[in-house]
């Protein structure tokens, strides 16, 4: 039973009863990147209390939008293949409120998940699939990503490894992002610090991954 009841007979109203509550549709962003356990859900909503992360869980269980799979002798949380549907409205929302991002307050943080939701947002296949496959090392704040896109193709992983470019960022990438602040300008104020090869890749980078704010 949905959690709240707006007694309106409506596909959206319907949505929002099941996964309109608080931080909701943050476990579903986060469980879009993969299978996660319960403490790995925590440690990426550093903010959300144990108590509601539980409530939440067994609402969307209960919904169908994800279930419990063992694992290794653990409890993994998943989509169901009904929750994966929600794919394309979490990445339209990360775009739409990309606009309204400005800059980051201290105590706002970036986890390895909400990047890479941001990548996939960012995105742009249409792009990448006119230039060479190209592999980005990126350590954007706490997140190390290793990111892949070949052709229209795009993977991101946690870690490093083998990359054409290697950088380092904060918040700042943001305005790469959006074009507010172009690559090599970035390079040249600090805002983007080349760890490892030709720092023309970056304008790729930027032409893969781009939001207008």
């Amino acid at each position: 039973m949905a959690a709240r009841d707006y007694g309106q007979y409506c596909g959206v109203t319907r949505a929002l009863e099941l996964v309109g509550e608080r931080w909701a549709l943050l476990i579903i962003r986060d469980l879009l990147v993969g299978p996660r356990r319960y403490g790995e859900l925590a440690a990426g909503l550093p903010r959300i209390p144990s108590n509601i992360l539980a409530a939440r869980l067994k609402e969307l269980q209960a919904a169908g939008v994800i279930r419990r799979i063992p694992r290794l002798r653990t409890i993994v949380y998943e989509l169901t293949p009904y929750g994966r549907e929600l794919e394309p409205v979490v990445l339209a929302l990360g775009a739409w409120g990309f606009k309204a991002m400005g800059e980051p307050r201290d105590e706002q943080v970036i986890t390895p998940d909400s990047m890479t939701m941001a990548l996939r947002t960012a995105f742009r296949p249409q792009v990448s699939a006119t230039l060479p496959a190209t592999a980005y090392a990126a350590s954007l704040g706490p997140a190390d990503l290793l990111i892949r896109v070949d052709g229209p193709a795009l993977e991101v992983v946690r870690g490093d490894g083998p990359a054409d470019l290697a950088f380092a960022a904060g918040p700042g990438i943001r305005a790469v992002i959006s074009g507010e602040l172009a690559p090599e300008r970035a390079i040249a104020t600090g805002v983007v610090e080349v760890l490892s090869g030709p720092d023309t890749l970056l304008d790729r980078f930027a032409s893969t991954f781009h939001l207008a704010a």
